[in-house]
């Protein structure tokens, strides 16, 4: 009885050692994991910053096949870039299927350091696409003033999307252009869903 009883209780103190050591190695992973999610975010920032800086620094013509093959990529067919001379205020133009019919697109690219496109880029452009075009698309690597959000979207008018450098880089990232993933398995703790009650109460 009494070897009975002292073996429960060594079995006992020797489950809840499991239990504790289990308990602080799951603390100690929930940890590891924080640390990992955060260190992918800051990195995810870094990598967006740096493709932006170094699509400041193309040239305006280099930025203007870069859009090119952006839309291409989008989904956008004949997409050709129009000659720098004589742009008449399109640096390109496609077509987008937009369900049975093809919407006539034309583009417009300001590769800015620094800075905003304001009212008046947009204005330019919208009547550079006036008679010909169904939609603009104006992208920067800089940032839209209020004034131009305002006037983006007129009734009447050709519409005009805007998308600046931030929206360039999402567009990247969705489509994977520009970016690769690198595939990186991350394994969280699970053991306790493939164990059975009898097998922990040994």
């Amino acid at each position: 009885m009494v070897n009975s009883l002292h073996t429960k209780v060594k079995r006992e103190k020797g489950k809840h050692k499991k239990s504790a050591f289990i308990e602080v190695t799951l603390r100690s992973s929930a940890s590891y994991l924080k640390e990992i999610r955060e260190l992918h975010s800051k990195y995810e920032v870094a990598l967006r910053d740096k493709l932006l800086q170094d699509l400041k620094k193309l040239s305006p013509g280099t930025f203007e096949h870069f859009a090119k093959r952006l839309l291409e990529v989008y989904g956008f067919q004949d997409v050709k870039v129009t000659q720098v001379t004589n742009d008449g205020g399109i640096d390109g133009f496609g077509r987008l299927k937009v369900g049975l019919a093809f919407l006539n697109v034309a583009f417009q690219c300001k590769r800015w350091a620094k800075g905003s496109i304001g009212r008046p880029e947009i204005d330019k452009f919208r009547g550079a696409t006036q008679g010909e075009y169904e939609q603009g698309i104006f992208f920067t690597t800089a940032r839209f003033a209020p004034g131009a959000e305002a006037v983006s979207f007129k009734s009447g008018a050709v519409p005009i999307v805007l998308i600046d450098g931030h929206g360039i880089i999402n567009l990247m990232v969705e489509k994977d252009f520009g970016v690769q993933i690198d595939s990186l398995p991350i394994y969280t703790y699970a053991l306790d869903l493939v164990l059975s009650e009898d097998e922990n109460e040994r």
